[in-house]
């Protein structure tokens, strides 16, 4: 019991450390299960009723691996949280990216670099989780036939209010 107090407190600070956001953190749904061959995802639950979603990894991850954890999981993303003092990251690397592959351009849209902001280094990872789709949260798993298993039951579908 006092190891998950334990970890829910360092989860925060690190939180508050890396995001823009602070996080009281009332109850963890799935504590560091396999996200992937090498990234661990807690997924949690604040006083504010609000369902977070924090992945780390031992290697980088970019956006789109994100991305990609969070459909697997089974879980629909709401907003994925830009690194603390930068709101507008994503855009700022996307841009840069698609840059160095176009020099010459000037004009640049949000479509141009919609696929270079998903190759964005992303870790950690804070996502604010709108929905679990089918009740259930799914974890990594080599040996599973779909490379997924179920790792808990959990209904969470954000109301949005005005």
């Amino acid at each position: 019991m006092n190891e998950e107090i334990l970890d829910e407190v360092q989860l925060e600070r690190t939180i508050n450390a890396h995001f823009s956001v602070t996080v009281d953190i009332d109850s963890a749904i799935v504590s560091r299960v396999p996200a992937s061959r090498t990234a661990q995802a807690t997924l949690f639950l604040t006083k504010k009723k609000q369902l977070y979603l924090y992945v780390d990894s031992q290697s980088a991850l970019t956006l789109s691996d994100v991305r990609k954890i969070v459909g697997r999981m089974g879980l629909k993303a709401e907003a994925y949280l830009p690194p603390k003092g930068r709101p507008h990251y994503f855009d700022e690397v996307g841009e840069t990216k698609f840059r160095e592959i176009f020099p010459g351009r000037h004009n640049v849209s949000e479509q141009d670099i919609a696929f270079y902001r998903t190759l964005a280094p992303y870790r950690p990872a804070l996502v604010l989780i709108s929905a679990v789709l089918a009740g259930e949260v799914y974890q990594f798993d080599p040996d599973a036939s779909t490379g997924w298993r179920i790792a808990t039951k959990f209904a969470y579908r954000r109301i949005r209010t005005s």
